[in-house]
């Protein structure tokens, strides 16, 4: 991935991130990809993976 294209990327914290700070993860979702970082230090290398691999890994984190 391009700089150009890093920057264009839309982030998004979830829904059960509070705002006191804390043990947090962003995402941004492209056509085929998502990349996750670490909402304290973005500045920091990110992960990318695959969309099916992130519907994987989210179905695994969700079960019981």
């Amino acid at each position: 991935m391009s700089p150009e294209s890093f920057r264009q990327l839309v982030w998004r914290k979830s829904s059960y991130s509070g705002n006191e700070g804390g043990e947090c993860v962003e995402v941004a979702a492209r056509t085929a990809m998502i990349h996750v970082r670490d909402s304290k230090d973005i500045h920091q290398p990110h992960l990318s993976m695959r969309t099916d691999s992130w519907a994987a890994f989210v179905a695994f984190a969700a079960a019981d």
